[in-house]
């Protein structure tokens, strides 16, 4: 059973290209604040997932796939500038709201990555930036 299960195709998150949606290309983007979603959002939350061997393994494939699909269903990085400014506005605040609430990351993704962890202040930085860009949204 195992064997055969292996064999259940999955679509891969994957993209070598940086959409001109990007919010690194529509936004400024502190670095600081670029590696902190690039650790701790952008495998869920973008276009391009960092696969490990284990996500090729059935059935924790189906599993992060789903996670992927619904991640990008809620907030997606790498549409966020083709976004309303309405929407942008509301995806910030329910960023900042995730963070501030320690839901994002997921518990069960910051298990395996512990690198997606956020310290208090990570929590802060990402939480600053995502208030500052909200606020100077018209």
């Amino acid at each position: 059973m195992f064997v055969c299960i292996q064999f259940i195709p999955t679509n891969r998150n994957q993209s070598t290209e940086i959409l001109e949606t990007d919010v690194t290309k529509v936004f400024e983007v502190p670095q600081n604040i670029q590696t902190l979603l690039n650790e701790s959002c952008y495998d869920c939350h973008s276009n391009n997932t960092k696969y490990h061997w284990y996500d090729k393994i059935q059935p924790a494939s189906l599993f992060v796939e789903r996670h992927i699909n619904e991640g990008k269903k809620e907030l997606n990085f790498s549409e966020f500038g083709a976004y309303s400014n309405r929407k942008q506005k509301s995806k910030l605040k329910f960023l900042i709201n995730q963070v501030k609430n320690d839901k994002m990351p997921i518990s069960s993704y910051a298990l395996i990555h512990s690198n997606a962890k956020l310290s208090e202040s990570e929590k802060k930085e990402i939480m600053d930036w995502a208030t500052t860009l909200r606020d100077s949204l018209k």
